[in-house]
């Protein structure tokens, strides 16, 4: 039995190994994350004879990646293990009471995490390429997401001083998984209050009419009338003037654009989840539409990771923890929120 604790750092690793009695047989030493000093780690521990050898790591991102892919591609068992356990392992498991914090200690301390739950390990599997792809986009997706929503703030701010209240009446923005916006399709053409009232009441009907009609937008007389009494009575606090419809227009193209790379990223998602045999059952489940299937493939990953329903519920955080001291048990808890 032979337990290798490597506390992985950016672009190094610090290496240390125990047997099973807890002595060092591999003292602490750094290598670099490149075939040629991984390997002369790999023929050190293959030295040992036919101990088994087991990996240990925190999964630290992508600096524990190739790290990882290394040993896997060597035949090692590897174990990648949640930062949240090591640290409460680093709290109660090492019986110690000093607070000592430097890499030759992590990597010592990881090695006795792996000597200690040796029975418990799971070995890592890498998510098979159709997962990874699907997390990758996922998260490019959420981030192109966030920028989206601040653009549209910015152009809330900017139209609630030209038209304020108009998007109580139904003129706001959808949801990304549609093309039709009738926000910035409305505030392309009728950008200002005063461009409204500058015409008659029958006239601005008639326009928007014509401009639902070719915009794929219900052409709804009532809603047509109503944004012309709105605006003859609200208070624009901004002026009719080029610099501030200049500014409306650069924020609606620029939220068109990105419009269009998330519409595009979840055609990619979903291609990619049709493939996966999980997704006819997800997508039969009540409330899961086109949208929201290729998110939770996506964050779930492979299933068959889960050995039971209830590891599933406590991945995502949303299981009470048990609390029970002697006669006491607490049946009132708050969720885990560890996922």
């Amino acid at each position: 039995m032979l337990s290798v604790g490597i506390d992985v750092s950016k672009g190094e690793s610090m290496v240390c190994a125990l047997n099973q009695f807890g002595k060092v047989v591999l003292t602490p030493r750094r290598y670099k994350h490149v075939k040629s000093a991984l390997g002369s780690l790999v023929e050190r521990l293959r030295s040992f004879g036919d101990n088994d050898i087991r990996i240990i790591m925190e999964a630290t991102g992508i600096y524990s990646l190739p790290v990882a892919k290394y040993f896997k591609e060597q035949g090692f068992f590897v174990a990648v293990i949640n930062p949240y356990a090591m640290s409460r392992f680093r709290i109660g498991g090492q019986g110690s009471l000093r607070n000592v914090k430097t890499d030759k200690a992590d990597s010592m301390t990881i090695a006795g995490y792996g000597r200690q739950c040796w029975d418990t390990l799971m070995e890592y599997n890498p998510a098979a390429e159709t997962y990874w792809k699907l997390d990758y986009l996922l998260r490019l997706y959420q981030k192109i997401l966030a920028y989206r929503v601040s653009i549209l703030q910015e152009l809330y701010g900017i139209i609630e001083q030209t038209m304020p209240g108009i998007k109580e009446i139904g003129i706001k923005s959808p949801q990304v998984s549609t093309a039709k916006d009738i926000l910035l399709d409305f505030a392309k053409t009728f950008w200002h209050y005063d461009q409204i009232t500058g015409m008659s009441e029958k006239k601005f009907i008639s326009r928007y009419l014509v401009w639902a009609k070719k915009k794929g937008h219900r052409p709804d007389v009532g809603k047509a009338a109503a944004i012309y009494a709105m605006a003859k009575d609200g208070i624009p606090c901004l002026p009719a003037d080029p610099i501030v419809k200049q500014s409306i227009h650069t924020n609606i193209e620029a939220l068109e654009r990105v419009g269009t790379t998330l519409r595009d990223i979840l055609s990619q998602m979903s291609g990619l989840a049709k493939t996966l045999p999980e997704y006819d059952i997800v997508r039969a489940m009540g409330g899961v539409g086109d949208v929201l299937v290729v998110k939770l493939i996506a964050v779930i990953g492979d299933i068959k990771r889960f050995r039971k329903a209830k590891s599933l519920v406590a991945y995502a955080g949303i299981d009470p923890p048990p609390y029970s001291s002697g006669k006491f048990e607490g049946n009132k808890r708050r969720i885990s929120k560890r996922g």
